[in-house]
């Protein structure tokens, strides 16, 4: 599934706005009703269901606007680009002045509810034809629900929960499920997904045990449930197939793709391109070009559009010797001056970029060149999971010498050599934030690491009591007809 097909996009969801049927083009709603595929006409053989999962992997694509507004809203960066007024919508996200009329945010929340509805309707027929391996299938389709709500719980808090597919209407009945609603049915769906899944895909690319563990791991770190946390990645790191990859520098080249550090990978590739008419239609991940050097000349790397800067702040976090700062942190300056290569400087140039994701020489730049990089992003890493573990076991009070052991081991392949903390409590808490922020830099962490540990106020203009949640698109407030509120002080 390196190239997800999306052939049967249409049929599958009735419109990538769930619930803000009017801003759905006539056209494409023709289309439609003229392909519409219903529980008489499909889910009749193993390929009608294999291929209803292909479109619900499918929107995991979208998820590079999560990524790199995840960024963007923390510490880590800002937004750049080439003026204060290019992409306004993540200007504001930067500023921490974002309101509910935010197109990016409105896509953010279309493209995960695409992904649940997709979800749904193979859940909805599941039992209609058997197969061998169906339920293979199955553990996958509710691994990707779980996904695609722990987005969208984790962006909004309580949002619209449904089983099956939504329907028109839903949005004026259907209320905003508490949070503990919402994450119980990504706990359910993560355990079904256990124990129906195998550490080895079918596939490269698709959900395992280990991705189902993992995520599961999270859930239970962002609702402080330290004990379960500690149990599903305990399992995890000692009965996994993973491992720490001993190259940090080769993890986000293409060589490094879906090797032994990677949980769960979203696939992406530059076969297939798209425009700026259609973003999400690119099989590319098209957070690299926005992420790339502003009009760069040189070796090794292509152009780009100067978004998601990182900070002097960030830069200056990494500690003396630790060998992952030149790989995450691109110093444009100092790798001009020794390739011989130019460089311009867009809006609050920082003089830094985000290594791990910008566009390298060699892709097929199909389309437009900055919109189908075929990089994949590494959602879930082995590191990541290690640290998660390390603080489940501080946080809880449960043990820290084996958060020491957790934290220490991803400390060791940072520095090349031991590079223990032997802190505890409190401080030791600092320190697997720390490490967090420097091993994860750039993969779109930060801001909600910052606010699920009650430190948002550390970002410029978070108020708290606000912006621990995004607020809901507009849209969907005013189509609910006052079903739903929206997020306070909005």
């Amino acid at each position: 599934m390196k190239k997800y097909i999306n052939k049967i996009s249409a049929g599958l969801v009735a419109c990538l706005c769930v619930f803000a049927i009017h801003s759905c083009s006539d056209t494409y709603l023709e289309e439609v009703d003229r392909y519409s595929i219903d529980s008489e006409s499909y889910f009749n053989s193993e390929d009608d269901y294999y291929n209803a999962l292909v479109g619900a992997y499918d929107l995991l694509q979208s998820t590079y606007l999560n990524v790199i507004l995840g960024e963007i809203a923390s510490d880590n960066t800002v937004a750049g680009g080439e003026s204060a007024t290019d992409v306004v919508s993540w200007q504001q996200v930067d500023k921490m002045i974002h309101t509910p009329v935010n197109s990016e945010l409105k896509n953010l929340w279309d493209w995960m509810y695409a992904g649940v509805n997709r979800a749904n309707f193979i859940l909805e027929f599941q039992d209609k034809t058997d197969f061998d391996g169906k339920e293979i299938i199955l553990g996958e389709t509710r691994f990707l629900r779980a996904y695609y709500y722990f987005e969208l719980v984790k962006w909004f808090g309580p949002v619209p929960l449904k089983e099956t597919r939504f329907e028109f209407g839903d949005e004026t009945v259907l209320p905003r499920a508490p949070i503990t609603d919402v994450y119980a049915l990504i706990e359910a769906d993560l355990n079904y997904a256990i124990e129906h899944l195998n550490y080895t895909a079918p596939q490269t690319g698709r959900a395992t045990k280990g991705s189902a563990q993992a995520l599961l791991g999270k859930a239970y770190l962002y609702q402080e449930k330290f004990s379960e946390a500690t149990t599903v990645l305990d399992n995890l790191i000692a009965n996994g197939p993973y491992q720490l990859v001993s190259d940090y520098d080769s993890i986000f080249e293409t060589e490094g793709e879906n090797n032994s550090e990677s949980v769960f990978e979203v696939q992406y590739s530059d076969a297939e391109g798209a425009g700026f008419e259609c973003l999400v239609c690119s099989e590319g991940n098209v957070a690299v070009g926005f992420n790339g050097i502003r009009n760069y000349t040189g070796p090794v790397f292509d152009s780009g559009f100067s978004f998601n800067v990182p900070t002097q702040e960030v830069v200056d976090e990494f500690e003396d010797g630790d060998l992952r700062k030149d790989v995450a942190i691109l110093d444009i300056v100092a790798w001009a001056a020794a390739n011989n290569a130019t460089y311009g400087e867009g809006n609050e140039h920082t003089g830094y970029y985000n290594r791990k994701y910008i566009a390298r020489k060699g892709d097929l730049n199909t389309g437009d060149q900055n919109l189908t990089n075929p990089n994949n992003y590494r959602a879930i890493r082995f590191a990541d999971v290690l640290l998660m573990a390390a603080e489940a076991y501080n946080r809880g009070g449960i043990s820290d010498v084996k958060a020491q052991e957790y934290l220490n081991r991803v400390r060791a392949r940072a520095f090349g050599t031991a590079k223990d903390v032997t802190a505890t409590g409190a401080t030791l808490t600092d320190a697997i934030a720390h490490e967090r922020r420097v091993e994860l830099v750039g993969e779109g962490h930060r801001f909600f690491d910052l606010v699920r540990t009650g430190r948002g106020s550390e970002i410029d203009g978070f108020t708290t009591g606000k912006n621990e949640v995004f607020p809901i698109p507009i849209e969907e407030i005013q189509f609910s007809n006052g079903n739903w509120e929206q997020n306070a002080n909005y």
